[in-house]
């Protein structure tokens, strides 16, 4: 399996951005998807996920992040309104199956204020 990130750039505050994954390989056997981000010095943390149709997302990006899954084209996308300079991070995709993990290179996310 292999995750392609981007979308990522800079933009001003209150602005918006749309990241997408592209996967490729043996995709059938994931059955959860993630956007994850890790800002400067701080840990890797979960933004949103999906799973059977079921999302999830961090508190601090509820109502401004939404996340979804386009099965026809092998994508994962997160759109992003209303950005502020705390999501500033580099920002990563993930699969998950049964027996392993697979992450996507990262794609920097810069909200100026």
């Amino acid at each position: 399996v292999q995750l392609q990130a981007s979308g990522g750039g800079l933009v001003q505050a209150g602005g918006s951005l749309n990241l997408s994954c592209a996967a490729s390989g043996s995709i059938f056997s994931m059955w959860s998807w993630g956007w994850y981000r890790q800002a400067n010095g701080g840990q890797r943390e979960l933004v949103a996920s999906i799973s059977s149709g079921r999302t999830r997302y961090a508190d601090d990006v509820k109502g401004r992040f939404s996340i979804s899954r386009d099965k026809d084209k092998n994508t994962l996308n997160l759109q992003m309104i209303n950005l502020k300079p705390e999501d500033t991070a580099v920002y990563f995709c993930k699969a998950v199956a049964t027996r392993t993990d697979y992450w996507s290179q990262g794609t920097l996310v810069t909200v100026s204020s």
